[in-house]
């Protein structure tokens, strides 16, 4: 394995490692707050006083910063499945014991399928491309492929910005600054903005259904995603052989069928008992 790709290995881990226990520590807290009545589930923003909530935001805010950093040493197309991949098994192996949902034996296949799905793809993943400057990302991002794929899925270009603002503090702490670029900025608003979406929704996806259907809609829909801006932006997979390409994506359909077993062999959240005096559910 490429030096570069395996720093990015050992990131995303990690990474995945505390945005998996964050999704348990968030949902523990929003079934608290929840518990304290209607006004205080996600619609009502109760959820703020919970302080299970906010230890949960902190460990997810640590993750992020280690995928963040990840972006810098590998290819979107290495550092996506594993992190989201590790977001899946730890959330259902965790909340098996925590949260009581419960793991079937065919939830465990699940796992296994996406473990072995990742193996793959590490070892088959591209090398990073050098990039010497914000600029150079920019005319990638304005290459008219590019442009009609964001313009059917903007929010994709919260992974994008990311990469190009982890390249430009990299470039920048080797001694060439990237700041004095305006499209520095341009990414980095574009990043804040699509991170605080996504935190705002998956908080209500969190909120509303069982953390086993959350988790694989989320893996299979932002790792694809991912995967495809990467590869017309830039071109991750442009020297690579036609096995390897095909074995990736092997790999990447393994992964997938690895979280539709665990999605399909979860059972979903049980209502929960309000405080209303009459027996009554929500």
């Amino acid at each position: 394995m490429y030096s570069s790709n395996l720093k990015g290995f050992i990131l995303a881990m990690v990474s995945s490692a505390f945005i998996g226990a964050s999704f348990i520590i968030k949902k523990k807290g929003l079934r608290r707050a929840s518990a304290n009545g209607p006004g205080a589930s996600v619609g009502g923003y109760g959820y703020l006083l919970e302080p299970l909530w906010w230890v949960g935001m902190i460990t997810m805010i640590v993750g992020e910063i280690a995928n963040f950093v990840a972006y810098i040493y590998a290819p979107a197309g290495l550092v996506t499945p594993l992190g989201a991949l590790s977001i899946i098994v730890s959330s259902a192996v965790l909340a098996h014991f925590l949260l009581k949902e419960k793991l079937q034996k065919m939830g465990m296949l699940g796992c296994l399928l996406c473990i072995v799905g990742s193996i793959v793809i590490v070892l088959h993943a591209p090398q990073e491309i050098s990039l010497n400057s914000v600029e150079e990302i920019w005319e990638l991002a304005i290459q008219p492929a590019f442009l009609l794929y964001t313009a059917s899925a903007v929010a994709v270009a919260l992974v994008m910005s990311i990469k190009a603002i982890g390249i430009a503090i990299k470039l920048t702490l080797e001694g060439t600054n990237q700041l004095k670029y305006l499209q520095t900025w341009v990414f980095g608003t574009v990043a804040i903005t699509c991170i605080i979406t996504q935190l705002n929704y998956l908080n209500m996806a969190l909120d509303t259904f069982n953390t086993a259907v959350v988790s694989p809609i989320y893996y299979a829909l932002f790792t694809s995603f991912t995967i495809l801006a990467s590869a017309i932006m830039f071109k991750d997979y442009s020297g690579q052989s036609a096995s390897s390409i095909a074995s990736e994506l092997c790999g990447f359909i393994t992964v997938l069928s690895g979280t539709a077993v665990l999605h399909s062999t979860r059972e979903p959240d049980p209502p929960t008992v309000t405080g209303d005096g009459n027996g009554g559910t929500v």
